[in-house]
């Protein structure tokens, strides 16, 4: 089972992944919105990046655990998507 620990560092992880999504999507929109489809590139590999080194260092350092880190993998994944859906309804 996943610790309360690990699930307030994965709702923050993503609050602040999407928060950031957010606040470059105004900035980018306000000045430069002729750079949206490279906005979305590089926010889409920064997410992708962030996600899967959280997810490695938690299997690798912290895991104890097969059942432990098959949990972690579906929460930190279902979080994606929830982050994912959340933020593009929010800006389209």
């Amino acid at each position: 089972m996943i610790s309360l620990p690990v699930i307030i560092f994965g709702l923050c992880f993503y609050g602040l992944l999407g928060a950031a999504w957010v606040k470059g999507y105004d900035a980018v929109k306000q000045h430069a919105p002729d750079y949206f489809p490279q906005f979305y590139l590089v926010m889409a590999v920064i997410r992708v990046v962030f996600v899967l080194t959280a997810i490695g260092v938690y299997l690798l350092v912290l895991s104890q655990s097969h059942e432990e880190s098959v949990a972690f993998v579906v929460m930190m994944m279902g979080m994606y998507a929830v982050m994912m859906t959340v933020t593009l309804i929010l800006k389209h």
